[in-house]
């Protein structure tokens, strides 16, 4: 440039420092003499570390009965607190000494949440579907299960610690359970920073080598833990008020756990297919071993047949289009349940009147009609009138119906889609309709 000033070169921007994940929901233990958690030969403070049980006591006290249950073990190789599947407690005497009692209590709360909800059993279900057993994927279980008791634990008497794992870390919303986490996260962006996090197998379902195992001290056995875990939902259940939704909702399982109903509808479409006289009958093709006794006559053995299935489908207004999806997904798994003859399988659609019995070949050519009222009784006389006749029936519906007054001579099963509150009829609003009669094995479908 001529003829003028020079201007200097514009400077390069600095880089913002990239974000550092915040830290788990205890500070990360600051390095000391003799062993990274504190001077050897400190004492565990006990009385500070009742105190603080007391203080979470008081704050959270529909959690009384499982945070007394816990037993405490002093043990200088733990991170922090950390807790095993038999309701011992592992303290660091370093970590009590340095932190403050009310922070305490939450970690206190927090350790007895992954036992109260069984995060040592799921973790170890969840590790052995996926089989992870690493360091790196017992630290992403850990992780998860914080994701979902830290959200229901702070604030009204207990302060949320600087480095709480919260699902927001990764912009994840809140109240979901630890699987939806483990499948939605990756989480790798804060192992790195969280390898210290251990709150024992407790939390993960991995054993540790501090731990005193099943045959150790002061554990409690099954029986006693899960009356533990029974007094602590029947406290939140008798003061829904003082607790979080997470909890009431906890509560509600505790008393009615989800039941596993896919592989109860299989169990009861076996049950009933390989119950005596189902697809048995006399043929002279082997002869009975009776025969020798009686010289110059042929007995017939008794031979046992694969058994036929007719299903029934509720089609009705009252049934969505995904209840359909579903009940078509179950008319595979029944074919399978019966040894996998489709030959051996039909469908029926029912909603106020039964169409015609379809042999399955494929479940996504079947075709569902209706749209109508309910009454099934149509569809249990459509499947009797079968030739061959069926040696079992499975009704797939939502309860919206009338039943057949007497029983058929067959084995029925019924898949029942749940429904909060009935139906009643425009013209009764007074109608219940009547519940699956006592000779058809039920099984909710949920």
């Amino acid at each position: 440039m001529t003829g003028g000033a020079k201007h200097p070169l514009p400077r390069p921007m600095a880089r913002p420092a990239p974000p550092r994940p915040v830290r788990a929901t205890v500070p990360t233990p600051p390095a000391g003499s003799g062993t990274p958690y504190g001077p050897p030969g400190l004492p565990l403070d006990m009385e500070k570390l009742l105190a603080a049980r007391l203080h979470a006591v008081k704050v959270r006290p529909y959690l009384a009965s499982a945070l007394f249950a816990l037993h405490v073990v002093e043990d200088r190789s733990v991170p922090t607190m950390a807790v095993d599947a038999h309701w011992r407690c592992y303290v660091s005497p370093g970590f009590v000494a340095r932190t403050p009692v009310e922070e305490l209590a939450g970690v206190w709360v927090h350790e007895v949440s992954h036992l109260l909800r069984d995060h040592h059993g799921r973790g170890e279900r969840y590790a052995r579907e996926h089989e992870e057993y690493g360091p790196g994927a017992r630290l992403r279980r850990n992780i998860a299960a914080d994701f979902e008791i830290n959200d229901d634990i702070y604030g009204d008497g207990l302060p949320l610690p600087a480095g709480a794992v919260l699902p927001s870390l990764l912009r994840l919303p809140g109240g979901l359970l630890m699987e939806e986490y483990l499948r939605t996260a990756s989480m790798s962006g804060l192992t790195g920073d969280l390898a210290w996090l251990d709150c024992g197998s407790g939390a993960d379902g991995q054993g540790r080598p501090w731990e005193l195992g099943p045959d150790g001290a002061r554990g409690l056995s099954k029986q006693q833990r899960d009356a533990v875990r029974f007094r602590v939902a029947e406290g939140i259940r008798g003061r829904p008020g003082d607790a979080p939704e997470g909890w009431r909702r906890w509560a509600d399982e505790a008393f009615h756990p989800p039941q596993p109903w896919r592989r109860l509808l299989g169990a009861a479409i076996r049950s009933a297919a390989s119950a005596p006289g189902v697809g048995e009958d006399h043929s002279y093709r082997r002869p009975s071993r009776r025969s020798a006794s009686v010289p110059g006559v042929l007995l017939p053995s008794l031979r046992h047949t694969p058994p036929r299935v007719c299903v029934v489908i509720d089609t009705s207004g009252s049934v969505s289009d995904a209840e359909l999806g579903s009940a078509l997904l179950e008319v595979v798994a029944i074919s399978r349940a019966v040894g996998g003859r489709r030959d051996l399988v039909s469908v029926i659609s029912c909603d106020a009147a039964a169409g015609g019995a379809v042999p399955l070949c494929r479940a996504e050519n079947i075709e569902l009609v209706g749209g109508g009222g309910t009454d099934l009784r149509s569809g249990f006389a459509r499947a009797l009138r079968s030739r061959p006749r069926p040696d079992v029936i499975v009704v797939l519906t939502d309860g919206q119906t009338p039943w057949p007054a007497a029983q058929p001579p067959c084995r029925t099963v019924v898949g029942l889609f749940p429904r909060p509150v009935r139906v009643a009829e425009e013209e009764n609003p007074d109608y219940v309709p009547d519940t699956p009669p006592p000779w058809a094995r039920v099984v909710t479908i949920s």
